[in-house]
C-alpha cells in the first residue's frame, strides 16, 4: 500500500511574518506551526520573514482534541 502523497498550498510571506503568525493566518491556530516548519526545512533559521518567500503549507486535518480548549 502506497503512502498518501502530501498535498500543499502555497503561502507567500509578508514582511515580518513569523512561523506562528503564518500558522494562525492559514490554519487559525498558531500552535500548528510545526506542520509548516517540517514542510519548509530550508527556512528553519528564519525567525522574522522578509516579503516574497514562497512556503509550502501542508493540508492537515485537525483532530477533535486539537479543536477542544486546553482545559478539556
Amino acid at each position: 500500500m502506497k503512502k498518501a502523497e502530501q498535498q500543499y498550498k502555497v503561502y507567500i510571506t509578508q514582511r515580518n511574518d513569523t512561523w506562528d503568525l503564518i500558522s494562525y493566518k492559514v490554519y487559525g491556530d498558531e500552535f500548528l506551526m510545526n506542520h509548516i516548519r517540517k514542510a519548509n526545512k530550508d527556512f528553519l533559521k528564519i525567525v522574522s520573514f522578509p516579503s516574497g518567500l514562497v512556503l509550502k503549507i501542508p493540508k492537515i486535518e485537525k483532530t477533535l482534541k486539537e479543536e477542544l480548549p486546553p482545559w478539556v
